[in-house]
């Protein structure tokens, strides 16, 4: 199990937590909410095939295990995380300055 470095706020967070002094305000209507979001956000109903470099593949399936998670699982939360804008392309920014 990866061990995960936790910030000085999240460490006070789940003191208190693990202390019983964190108590949830979430109503029932709004944990309904989330669950249909995260259920319809999770669910898998498409299949792409790709082809990439075996250099490429070796390396997603690295990071994937240092994640502890299944490398297509990673591939599919790499490309969540860029459609929904949480993952830039920090290279796209330098060529565009440079040519400016």
């Amino acid at each position: 199990m990866n061990k995960t470095k936790l910030s000085k706020e999240e460490k006070e967070l789940l003191n208190a937590v693990e202390a019983g002094e964190y108590e949830s305000v979430l109503t029932e209507s709004r944990k309904k909410e989330l669950e249909e979001i995260a259920a319809n956000t999770s669910k898998k109903d498409k299949r792409i095939n790709i082809r990439i470099s075996n250099r490429d593949l070796t390396a997603i399936q690295s990071r994937a295990l240092e994640e502890g998670i299944p490398y297509q699982t990673f591939v599919s939360s790499i490309i969540h995380k860029y459609i929904s804008g949480s993952l830039k392309d920090l290279t796209a920014n330098k060529s565009s300055k440079r040519t400016q």
